[in-house]
């Protein structure tokens, strides 16, 4: 019963966590005229990515190179198919005033693909590590790039009187600790229940604990198609895969060498690449649609189906 407690307390610090974050960085954008797209794609996409790297960075030191990749591989699947998915289907309305398709999409395609060339050897090594973490720092530099060049017509005057960054900063520090704290006790607490119900450990490794890493960005995506800040929400989960494929991966090779075991992880590493391809796809016609969003939550299905079925 603890358990069942700790997890509905955990999802209401994920929650209100996310709702604090999404408030606060809209201070942020507004403050300087930054679109929001921008906002979502880097200070939250990197703060929601923090349970993953968390997760991957101490699996890495504990010799569990295989647990590394798969956190990456699940969140990424996850972000796509179940987030975005959600984002679909419950927004009031999908009309984004950015082009996601020519500006932003195959930056997580990117990553994917040179992930996929560099395990061909049987593993991310450091220098791997380097290039991948270079791929991210470029993405962020073509983001300031893009948004220093667009016309004064798109960024608004605001009223910026009251703003405090003080009070901005300490919020949105306090908004990042219950969205990652609450991460951990909902992986923990989910656990401890999958275990009771017998469930086996290789599920709660490749399902649960990737979900329970992607659960910021679902929180904070769904709060953020509520309040009708599409370009934030979809900015967020490309932004986020980004920095999971990068980041996240490039962190925990540099602590360790990732050994991969191709063979192994074969499924698990098409359905990311076949994921990512369908959000470039979706990006690249425009469909943002609840018949898209449904398509993605089958893609997730099969996915959650052949997982289990390699038990």
């Amino acid at each position: 019963m603890l358990y069942f407690v700790i997890f509905v307390l955990s999802i209401a610090a994920l929650i209100w966590g996310a709702d604090l974050l999404i408030k606060e960085s809209e201070k942020i954008a507004l403050r300087f005229g930054i679109p929001e797209f921008i906002i979502g794609a880097t200070l939250i996409a990197l703060g929601t990515s923090l349970p993953e790297m968390a997760a991957s960075v101490a699996a890495s030191f504990s010799h569990k190179s295989a647990m590394a990749v798969s956190n990456v591989i699940g969140s990424n699947i996850l972000n796509i198919t179940l987030v975005l998915a959600s984002v679909f289907l419950i927004a009031p309305r999908m009309t984004p005033q950015r082009d996601f398709f020519a500006k932003d999409s195959t930056w997580a395609l990117m990553p994917v693909l040179v992930f996929g060339l560099m395990i061909l050897d049987g593993e991310v090594s450091r220098f791997d590590a380097i290039l991948l973490l270079t791929m991210m720092a470029a993405y962020v530099l073509f983001l300031v790039q893009d948004a220093s060049g667009l016309p004064e017509e798109e960024l608004e005057d605001v009223d910026i009187s009251a703003f405090s960054w003080p009070k901005t900063i300490g919020m949105i520090l306090v908004g990042l600790v219950f969205v990652i704290v609450g991460a951990e006790f909902t992986v923990e607490s989910a656990s401890a229940i999958a275990r009771m119900f017998g469930v086996s450990e290789w599920i709660i490794g490749i399902v649960m604990i990737s979900f329970g890493t992607s659960l910021p960005e679902l929180v904070v995506s769904i709060s953020a198609a509520l309040r009708g800040k599409v370009d934030m929400a979809v900015g967020n989960i490309i932004g986020s895969n980004m920095a999971n494929t990068s980041v996240v991966l490039g962190a925990a090779a540099i602590v360790r060498p990732l050994p991969v075991d191709i063979v192994a992880y074969t499924f698990d590493i098409a359905a990311m690449g076949v994921a990512t391809v369908l959000l470039v796809f979706l990006t690249a016609n425009k469909l943002y649609t609840r018949s898209a969003g449904i398509s993605l939550i089958i893609l997730f299905a099969l996915f959650i189906e052949n997982t289990a079925r390699q038990l």
